[in-house]
């Protein structure tokens, strides 16, 4: 009869020590590492807007990249917080042809003399995020796990228009803007008329550029699954796919980071997002 008990005490044990396929260290541990998110948008932001100055939207990442650090640590049970901090852009350009065209209507094919000073216009889109993340882990193996969760937090869309002109080349990078300059540093600016250019003060010929940078701050969600594959006893990738959802109401843009654009857009950052983590940790 001791004998029975003592053997039935002893599978119980062994049982109960099998019910937890992680081992303490591993399960209770975490991680920290670099994390790029790849987001499928909808649509761009100002994309008409953008066509309209002759700029092909087409030309913007897709996916649109975030580099940056995410990192994960166990809270309790089951469940594990973490965070996450990445920062996007994508810029493209244009450098439209130059023709004069009189009252009439009459266009004449004549481009710019110099070939560095014809207008360039550049978009840009660039894109902030910073967020915490919560999620329910399920072990499938020792090494390898499945979890659900969410990712919550606030992120920036920025969208900037640089017109200017004096496209850059390499040349004329390292040439006086204003004349030729000589030994003494000296610089001699050329007028067709000295004594007229001087008799109401000298001023320098202005360089014009226009520069406009509307952006808009959003509450960020992010629903996920994510697999998590330790490689190493340190070492390890994590990979999430998700859908992610932030709005930007009507008249909530900025100009140049101050005031308030009335008659602006909602906007929608939607789409799928992927992640990828090479880790240091448990």
């Amino acid at each position: 009869m001791k004998k029975t008990i003592l053997l039935l005490a002893t599978y119980i044990s062994a049982l109960q020590g099998q019910f937890d396929l992680y081992p303490v260290e591993d399960f209770f541990g975490g991680g920290i590492g670099y994390s790029p998110m790849y987001i499928a948008m909808d649509s761009i932001p100002a994309k008409s807007n953008l066509q309209g100055l002759g700029l092909d939207t087409k030309g913007f990442a897709d996916p649109f990249v975030l580099h940056g650090g995410e990192g994960f640590a166990h809270m309790t049970g089951k469940w594990r917080i973490g965070g996450y901090a990445g920062v996007g852009a994508s810029k493209i350009s244009t450098v439209p042809t130059v023709k004069l065209y009189d009252s009439s209507g009459d266009t004449i094919d004549l481009k710019a003399a110099d070939g560095s000073l014809v207008p360039s216009i550049e978009g840009k889109i660039t894109i902030s995020l910073g967020a915490a993340t919560i999620e329910h882990v399920m072990p499938v193996f020792q090494d390898l796990e499945i979890s659900a969760g969410v990712l919550m937090g606030l992120g920036r869309i920025s969208v900037s228009v640089n017109q200017r002109t004096g496209t850059a080349l390499w040349d004329s990078t390292f040439t006086s803007a204003y004349g030729t300059i000589d030994s003494t540093g000296t610089w001699y600016y050329e007028v067709s008329d000295v004594d007229q250019g001087v008799s109401g003060g000298f001023s320098v010929k202005p360089m014009p550029g226009v520069l406009s940078d509307v952006s808009g701050v959003f509450f960020n969600f992010q629903p996920y699954v994510a697999i998590k594959w330790q490689l190493l006893d340190r070492i390890g990738l994590r990979i999430s796919v998700g859908f992610n959802k932030g709005t930007i109401g009507q008249g909530a843009w900025k100009l140049n980071g101050r005031n308030y654009i009335d008659d602006s857009q909602p906007y929608s950052l939607q789409g799928v997002a992927f992640r990828t983590m090479l880790y240091l940790g448990l």
